[in-house]
């Protein structure tokens, strides 16, 4: 914390100096909203006397920091990770365009080249701080190379942990049904509470989809470059038939140097937020795109590849979108009532589908290209969270859903694993006992199979093995696995469809 005890107005001067230059840099405000932001600032933290001033330039986190800290210290917010992020977003809503400035120089830009309008959306997602790049930058990243090509995986570190207090707060808050989900458009300048984060600099673009309404969204955690969001601006579930085929095309067509997918749309094979009918894309090179085709197969101008992928996957490509949308309708139509019972696929139990697809789409050398990846979310009691989901013996590095961006090939692991894997690291190298840490439990089978293996470099080995867990994880989630057996029964499927 700083000590406030001298000089406090004039130091806060200079901040709120600093913040308007460095929105002014950056493009939120213009010099005709010069004054109207100060006023909005000096409101904001109850000051008496304003003058502008020279100022050098200040990292924007710096700037905050400290007008956060000065909150505390003057009794606005408690020091709690949820009332400073409550605060902080309330601040750069003092130097936000509004919303219709935003779609205005979007579409302005777009009518030159797609690729400045997203330029532009993203750049302001960053310096208004929507997106926490401080905190993002934190997470933990590598690739290795497995049977199936480099494979990413990340540890995601940039959603803080609540302490124990807030969350008794946030239990006793009165919860409301507005806005009805964080996905939806109502959230754009929502101020926020204990238990919904504050969405003052949230900025949204309407898009037509085929004749139907979206919105193109930054992902505020992003977990790859320019990960955006495209919502319905209705709160109605996620369904998967042709019409979603057609938006992800429609998307394409707008932003041909993006990528699009969509989590399916039942539950274990979808994504955490099956309420909201939404896509993910972004400007990523996953590691699916890279993988080794099986067989080939050519269905009138559509090729049809079988992909080696740990998920059962047909690629589809061609010049002919409609070509592709015909064929991608009968794979998934066809799939949602085939079953092959030698192989635990069972498309219906008692009126309950369990079949779907996870479809992403893309432009590859001027080709359309779509990915349509076969789920099933059937359970047993011997797999009571899913026959194709991440397997018991894997739950103490991954236990969630897989969803789209994991499909893909990039794992977001959760953040206990910095601390467990740097534990086992010590535990390892003999620096440290295992059974002195008790939240190395979940671990223990793995940690004896790993003291059986030699090494060279430890963070190396640990980096490896963590990542053949996830292309388990995979494995796990594959309708068809990649040996004989799985192979003659995609190659079954597949015959069905011609």
């Amino acid at each position: 914390m700083i000590d406030f005890g001298y000089m406090e107005g004039e130091q806060m001067n200079t901040k709120i100096n600093q913040l308007l230059e460095y929105a002014l840099m950056n493009g939120m405000i213009e010099k005709y909203d010069y004054d109207y932001s100060a006023n909005l600032l000096i409101d904001l933290f109850g000051i008496q006397e304003f003058k502008r001033e020279e100022v050098e330039d200040c990292s924007i986190y710096e700037i905050l920091d400290f007008m956060l800290d000065y909150a505390v210290e003057k009794g606005m917010i408690q020091n709690t990770v949820t009332e400073r992020d409550l605060l902080d977003t309330r601040i750069m809503n003092c130097v936000m365009p509004r919303p219709s400035e935003v779609v205005n120089t979007f579409n302005d830009l777009y009518s030159l080249n797609p690729k400045d309008a997203t330029d532009y959306f993203y750049k302001l997602s960053m310096d208004s701080n929507y997106i926490r790049k401080s905190r993002i930058d934190k997470n933990i990243s590598f690739a290795h190379f497995c049977k199936y090509g480099d494979i990413q995986i990340t540890i995601n570190l940039s959603k803080p942990e609540k302490d124990p207090k807030e969350i008794a707060k946030a239990k006793n808050a009165v919860s409301t049904s507005y806005p009805a989900c964080l996905l939806c458009k109502e959230n754009v300048g929502f101020a926020g509470n204990l238990n919904h984060p504050a969405r003052q600099t949230h900025r949204i673009i309407p898009l037509d989809l085929n004749g139907h309404t979206y919105n193109l969204q930054y992902s505020p955690y992003v977990y790859y470059n320019e990960h955006c969001i495209v919502f319905n601006s209705e709160h109605t579930p996620m369904k998967m038939d042709r019409s979603t085929f057609e938006h992800l095309f429609a998307f394409i067509d707008k932003f041909p140097h993006y990528m699009i997918g969509s989590n399916a749309d039942l539950p274990i094979v979808g994504g955490s937020i099956l309420s909201h009918d939404h896509y993910q894309g972004g400007r990523h090179h996953f590691p699916m795109e890279d993988a080794k085709v099986v067989k080939s197969y050519t269905y009138k101008d559509v090729q049809v590849d079988m992909l080696y992928w740990p998920l059962s996957t047909l690629r589809l490509t061609s010049e002919s979108k409609d070509s592709i949308l015909d064929l991608a309708t009968k794979i998934f139509e066809t799939w949602c009532t085939y079953s092959d019972e030698s192989l635990d696929i069972i498309a219906n139990e008692d009126g309950v589908r369990h079949n779907t697809v996870t479809p992403i789409v893309r432009k590859k050398d001027g080709e359309y290209q779509m990915d349509v990846v076969l789920r099933n979310n059937r359970t047993t009691e011997e797999y009571p969270l899913g026959i194709f989901h991440p397997h018991s013996e894997h739950h103490h590095i991954k236990k969630e859903n897989i969803g789209l961006i994991e499909v893909m090939g990039l794992a977001i692991l959760p953040a206990r694993l910095k601390t467990e894997l740097e534990q086992i690291k010590l535990c390892l190298s003999g620096k440290a006992d295992f059974d002195s840490y008790p939240e190395l439990e979940k671990h223990k089978d793995w940690y004896e199979y790993l003291k059986t293996c030699s090494y060279t470099n430890v963070d190396t080995f640990m980096e490896m093995e963590v990542t053949k867990k996830f292309v388990s994880v995979l494995e796990n989630a594959g309708v068809y696995k990649m040996d004989d057996e799985g192979l003659n029964g995609f190659s079954r499927f597949v015959k069905t469809l011609w």
